[in-house]
């Protein structure tokens, strides 16, 4: 019994400790209350200079982007002018009088072209549109239809959040350009007409077929383009990353030093006996889908031949393309004098140099590049969610789920 007194009365008197520790921890709370509002009635200024404190902060936050943004804007200037200065002194070197022959490794050929006129009467709504978007004659174009609206969405989003603003995108029907108009992206509508060979080709073809032709009005007036498909995500400005040498700088399809910038091929014929290797060599193509444009002579007559191509015969944009750029003149046909660069393959990067390569390599880590073109996979849609996941948010598991190559349905 005695026991029981003693267990009963220590549990009371926990009781009675546990209500008193609890009435005190009230009391201080109550206290600390009074006190912050009795600071808060005699020191109202604490309150107002934090406030004035954090939107200082806030603006210089707006700021410092502002000057980031007008430090980019100011490198690609700076990188232009450059180039340009450069090409001009080429020109006049190899335009000028007719000289002698330098040293051994001092003689170089004009490899950068003139610009042709501008001729604004071409098309004046096109002009006046590009004079908005593009006061230094160069752009991001980009052709589609409602039929591609998700990926325009990505398309467009992925260049403002690289830090681009010279962009366009070529509106094929009323839908993409209304699209385009309610989330402030800079558009020209334009109807277009596909030739009748190119009509049961698939219309993802038989667009990209389109754009030769269209890509003509923006050179007649006077502007370089970086032709862009919208299965396209940017990551970086790409206008700090171009060479402006050539005629056409491209991406390649290529996924090593040897595909993309070219390599001796040695074919075996047997039969030949003592002759029976021959060396060729190869390149893989350059990808129609992303190439960077000048308005030159040659480029034009590019783009016109392989319009004209495309109106009679029913075959992929993509090798004309490479045909009228790589094949020589020859008996009965007279090759295009244009000069061409090859991208780097990693910056101007394709999906398979992405997901067979890249993803795996360790070395790789927190590497970004300009551009990625997801041109070898179908579910492309899914794959730009991915890639967006993987170099934008840092989610290094988001590609996974994929496989290397293609699973056709």
């Amino acid at each position: 019994m005695r026991k029981r007194g003693d267990g009963g009365w220590s549990q009371r008197a926990g009781s009675v400790l546990s209500t008193r520790y609890g009435l005190e921890v009230a009391f201080s709370i109550l206290v600390g209350v009074l006190m912050g509002a009795l600071w808060s009635f005699f020191n109202p200024r604490c309150y107002t200079t934090t406030s004035i404190a954090l939107d200082k902060l806030q603006h210089l936050n707006s700021e410092l982007t502002t000057l980031r943004e007008e430090n980019i804007e100011l490198k690609v200037h700076l990188k232009r002018a450059e180039q340009e200065r450069d090409a001009a002194l080429k020109q006049r070197e190899s335009l000028g009088l007719v000289k002698k022959v330098g040293p051994v490794g001092t003689v170089k050929s004009l490899r950068t072209q003139p610009l042709v006129q501008p001729n604004e009467d071409a098309n004046p709504k096109l002009a006046e549109i590009l004079s908005k978007v593009a006061p230094d004659k160069e752009l991001v174009v980009g052709i589609a239809n409602n039929n591609v609206r998700s990926m325009v969405n990505i398309w467009f989003s992925s260049l403002k959040r690289a830090g681009v603003s010279n962009y366009l995108l070529v509106a094929l029907d009323d839908q993409i350009a209304h699209f385009c108009k309610s989330n402030q992206v800079p558009f020209y509508r334009r109807d277009a007409t596909i030739a009748a060979i190119q009509k049961d080709t698939g219309d993802n073809h038989a667009i990209s077929g389109l754009k030769f032709h269209l890509l003509r009005e923006f050179l007649e007036l006077g502007y370089s383009v970086l032709l862009s498909d919208v299965d396209i995500l940017f990551f970086q400005n790409p206008f700090l990353h171009l060479y402006r040498d050539c005629d056409v700088e491209s991406m390649s399809d290529g996924y090593n030093n040897q595909t993309a910038y070219g390599y001796d091929d040695v074919s075996d014929d047997p039969k030949m006996g003592w002759a029976r290797y021959a060396h060729t060599m190869r390149i893989w193509v350059f990808n129609s889908g992303l190439f960077y444009i000048r308005p030159t002579i040659p480029s034009i007559e590019l783009l016109d031949r392989v319009t004209s191509r495309l109106s009679k015969e029913k075959a992929w944009d993509q090798a004309v393309f490479n045909e009228e750029l790589f094949r020589p003149s020859h008996p009965g046909y007279e090759g295009l004098h244009a000069s061409l660069r090859v991208m780097d393959y990693y910056l101007f990067m394709n999906s398979k140099v992405m997901f067979t390569i890249v993803r795996k390599d360790a070395n790789f880590d927190g590497f970004l590049p300009v551009a990625l073109h997801v041109n070898y996979h179908p579910d492309k849609y899914e794959r730009m969610l991915a890639l967006i996941n993987y170099f934008v948010n840092g989610k290094k598991d988001a590609l996974k789920a994929f496989p290397d190559g293609s699973e056709w349905r």
